[in-house]
């Protein structure tokens, strides 16, 4: 009788600790799922590069559930994120400022020369509202056209949060 009564109340136990340690394990992998499903691209001062760095660099956030922030310059190969990251996941604050530009190289004595076709495949990543804008502006050329303010904010949502605190270190 004893044996029972104390195999009964270990069994009781046991289930308790159970019990315990599942809404435990639930609870981190809870917190788990929203820290990762929070996590935050903070872009700044960039001002861009060769184009195929940046299609690498942002091919990983595609598939990724991070949300870009552009708080500040981004321009030259850096908008290609516009047509990489779906814009959903895109918001920009009152400091961001968008650069764009026609796609060049070096020439044989060093100077820069207009790369028709690096600039037609760059014109084609970005999303709709982004090239119907810059077809306004005159197209892609050798001059900087800056998209920035009321205008951009028309066509990205807003942060709401505060950039700097939510950013991953090294991404601006």
């Amino acid at each position: 009788m004893r044996l029972a009564f104390a195999s009964h109340h270990l069994i009781e136990a046991l289930g308790q600790a159970m019990k315990i340690v599942t809404g435990l394990l639930a609870a981190v992998l809870l917190l788990a799922g929203i820290a990762s499903s929070h996590a935050v691209v903070r872009i700044s001062d960039d001002r861009g590069g060769r184009i195929g760095t940046y299609i690498d660099r942002y091919q990983g956030l595609k598939n990724s559930n991070e949300t870009v922030v552009i708080d500040g310059l981004c321009a030259s190969a850096c908008t290609i994120v516009l047509g990489a990251v779906s814009p959903d996941r895109i918001c920009v604050t009152s400091r961001a400022n968008l650069g764009f530009h026609a796609a060049w190289d070096f020439g044989a004595r060093g100077q820069a020369i207009t790369n028709a076709e690096a600039t037609r495949m760059l014109f084609s990543m970005y999303p709709p509202n982004i090239r119907r804008w810059i077809n306004q502006k005159g197209g892609l050329k050798t001059r900087m056209i800056f998209l920035s303010g009321r205008q951009l904010a028309s066509m990205y949502r807003p942060c709401y949060m505060d950039a700097q605190a939510l950013a991953r270190p090294g991404h601006d």
